[in-house]
């Protein structure tokens, strides 16, 4: 059920309840006959249809009169939208239109300044354009009174008939002396280079002489040490030789006394001991022979 039907279904059920209640008989009827009744509700029944064809008709004008204004209100809602969208096209077309004049104007600013730019130098030209045409004057004014001073030569020399010979000779004169002055400065820069060379070397020379005195002196220092540790070495050697002579000489009176102190213990014991040359065995023997004689005392 839509909402217009469900509208309307209240509509009708509100006015019947409210007409049956207007309706309704009072209380002190009770001795009314039935037909009496019948008639009477016939006409209440025919009033209640009345009304609600009255009802109906109010309400079917008011939903004619709902329709035209929603119909209304539909198109005023189109005419609305079209309006917006006019208004819509009508901004986006003024947006552009702005955004394409300002862009115009900054493309308009940006090559006003590129000409103001291009008129300033150009002025800055100009300015100086005025002042090389003021300063060629000034040399042609000059070259005026050069000019008048070479005819003077030429008219006072001889072997020069016009101007451009002798500033030809001038400048033959010129070039040679400039190539003149360059060879002077080639030499003198070559000397000095082969000066600068030579005292390099010099003092190369004198470092390495230095270097190797000092050298020098340090290895006579080193000599000079040497032979003193040699001496000492030396002297040391020829007591240790004399201390192992000394030595060697009592190893060998220890070992005579030892073979004697042996060969007697060898002949007490009627020759029962093996003889042996090993200093260390015949202490050995000799010790177990005093050992033995201990024991018997």
């Amino acid at each position: 059920m839509s909402a217009t039907q469900q509208e309307l279904a209240d509509f009708f059920k509100h006015n019947v309840q409210l007409t049956l209640s207007t309706l309704a008989p009072p209380a002190d009827d009770v001795d009314v006959t039935p037909a009496t009744r019948l008639l009477e509700k016939r006409r209440e029944i025919a009033e209640l249809e009345t009304g609600l064809a009255r009802e109906k008709d109010d309400f079917r004008i008011r939903m004619d009169m709902l329709a035209q204004r929603r119909d209304e209100l539909a198109r005023k809602e189109t005419m609305l939208g079209e309006s917006l969208t006019k208004f819509e096209k009508f901004l986006k077309d003024n947006d552009a239109k702005r955004n394409r004049a300002v862009k115009k104007a900054h493309e308009e600013r940006r090559q006003r300044e590129l000409k103001e730019g291009e008129i300033a130098k150009l002025r800055e030209m100009a300015g100086q354009l005025s002042k090389a045409r003021v300063r060629q004057e000034r040399m042609v004014r000059q070259g005026q009174h050069y000019q008048r001073y070479l005819e003077s030569v030429i008219e006072a020399a001889e072997g020069f008939p016009e101007i451009r010979d002798l500033l030809a000779r001038y400048d033959t004169l010129a070039a040679t002396n400039g190539e003149l002055l360059e060879r002077a400065r080639d030499a003198q820069d070559r000397t000095e280079r082969e000066r600068a060379a030579f005292t390099q070397r010099c003092e190369d020379k004198n470092t390495a002489i230095l270097n190797m005195n000092n050298a020098i002196a340090k290895l006579k220092l080193r000599l000079e040490d040497l032979e003193a540790k040699s001496a000492a070495w030396q002297v040391t050697i020829e007591r240790s030789m004399q201390g192992a002579t000394q030595k060697s000489l009592e190893v060998g009176q220890i070992r005579l006394a030892t073979n004697n102190l042996f060969n007697l213990v060898k002949l007490h014991l009627h020759n029962r001991v093996a003889t042996t040359p090993d200093t260390l065995a015949q202490l050995e023997k000799i010790q177990m022979f005093i050992l033995d004689l201990e024991e018997l005392v």
